[in-house]
């Protein structure tokens, strides 16, 4: 056999292997030949495996999409199931129960409001397709002067170019600017933008003033406003008040825009409710999910709309039509695992035992709240975040993310703060004691990582 295809290969091989051959995502490749790789081996639960039996807790939930553990029984049974029936098929012409039966949950989760699904991959994927169709919405309506897109500064909706143009990311969106449409870009209502005297309520507001002046300004050119509901993800889960919500929802309405809420990494159960917009009592016009919804089993997105903009597509001409598709789109075996996340969402009543779990590693990270090398220490839902004290000097953030990332693998942690921030969105299967486990081990690593800091100044 090839000595390539060994399958016992030890993680140092593994790691080599990948290296050499495997372009690794959101990596700067020369710098990562000077890191070690984890070679996984398998999941179980909340933990990953890597080859030589050394365990991780999996406190990101491999990047926001594992929702219920590795290896979970009751997804595996559905998908082990469906693989005997039918593993895909084209769904231009052609449907499946699957694709039909998820689509009918996720319109009844919305009230009925959101009374469509289009599918397709991957959450960016999702994001073109909803800037797409409110575009051509307005189009096949008379409206072809409605072109333009407002975004939330340091928001993040992909990196596909259609994506990249409402994201306010310069890592991902400056190298290739030059290739993009741009969108205009209003204040974040991140509550850390908070003035002496203000609450979370009044930067929420005053963001919300902000996006009312662009709207007034080119009232008749905005087709939608594009937002991440309750917490911005990439931007260092910056979390807002969800008065900001209501008031998109009451100018969208005020100046004929489409609202449009990028729940992809914010839905299925992650701030606390199903979807984040529950929080303020709002529905948009679009919705996007994506990540957690397959239970990080396979990739899968899709797209909520309302009954109008349906319609403004409903004709006999084809050109009028919405024509958009994905080789993949409505995948049962993805749509199947769909089905059984909302099953175990429905059966283990979810959100309820989260909210219990929430509160307990929120107070075992309460010496946080107080410890002067960290500030804006938030949680929403089953996010928590914080903020590291840093010089300004250039790199500072970048190294402290290494070495805290190094410090809490050593622990046997998972973690991948973005910048100074440091961030836990772990999978929805935590029992106390691990939670327990994984705050001590958390603030260790912090402990550690700033240690170090101190010595390399001295």
């Amino acid at each position: 056999m090839d000595a390539s295809l060994r399958p016992h290969a030890g993680p140092g091989d593994l790691a080599a292997r990948s290296l050499r051959q495997v372009w690794h995502p959101c990596t700067q490749m020369k710098q990562q030949a000077k890191l070690p790789l984890v070679a996984l081996s398998h999941g179980e639960g909340p933990w990953l495996v890597d080859t030589d039996g050394e365990r991780y807790l999996d406190a990101i939930s491999s990047w926001w999409v594992n929702l219920f553990g590795h290896a979970n029984p009751r997804i595996n049974a559905a998908l082990v199931d469906q693989l005997g029936r039918l593993e895909h098929a084209m769904l231009a012409g052609f449907t499946h129960e699957p694709v039909v039966a998820l689509s009918e949950r996720l319109s009844a989760l919305t009230g009925g409001v959101l009374g469509h699904a289009f599918f397709a991959s991957d959450g960016a994927s999702a994001v073109e397709i909803a800037l797409k169709m409110s575009f051509h919405a307005w189009r096949n309506g008379g409206h072809g002067e409605k072109r333009e897109f407002a975004c939330v500064r340091h928001g993040y909706h992909g990196e596909t170019l259609g994506a990249l143009a409402v994201t306010d990311v310069a890592l991902f969106r400056d190298a290739y600017d030059p290739l993009l449409r741009h969108a205009h870009v209003v204040g974040s209502p991140d509550a850390r933008n908070a003035r002496d005297g203000e609450c979370a309520a009044d930067v929420a507001r005053r963001a919300a003033a902000e996006l009312e002046v662009l709207l007034a300004q080119r009232e008749g050119r905005i087709a939608a406003v594009i937002v991440e509901p309750l917490v911005q993800c990439a931007a260092g889960m910056a979390m807002h008040d969800p008065v900001y919500l209501r008031r998109v929802r009451e100018l969208c309405d005020e100046y004929g825009a489409h609202m449009i809420a990028d729940e992809i990494a914010v839905g299925c159960g992650r701030t606390g409710t199903f979807f984040a917009c529950e929080q303020a009592g709002v529905w948009p016009d679009l919705l996007t999910l994506s990540k957690g919804i397959s239970g990080g089993y396979l990739p899968l997105s899709l797209v909520l709309s309302r009954e109008a903009i349906y319609d403004a597509f409903y004709d006999d001409d084809t050109a009028r039509g919405f024509l958009h598709s994905h080789s993949y789109t409505g995948n049962p075996l993805a749509c199947r695992a769909a089905l059984a996340t909302l099953d175990i969402f429905a059966d283990d009543d979810v959100l309820a035992r989260n909210a219990r779990r929430a509160a307990r590693l929120t107070q075992a990270l309460s010496p946080l709240a107080h410890d002067r090398r960290a500030r804006h220490f938030r949680q929403c839902g089953m996010i928590w975040a914080f903020d590291a004290v840093l010089p300004d000097e250039a790199g500072a953030q970048r190294d402290f993310g290494r070495r805290f990332a190094a410090q809490a693998r050593t622990r046997g942690v998972l973690l991948r703060p973005i910048g100074a921030t440091v961030y836990l969105m772990p999978p929805y299967v935590l029992e106390d004691d691990t939670i327990d486990w994984l705050a001590a081990q958390t603030l260790a690593a912090f402990d550690a990582a700033m240690s170090q800091r101190a010595e390399a100044a001295a």
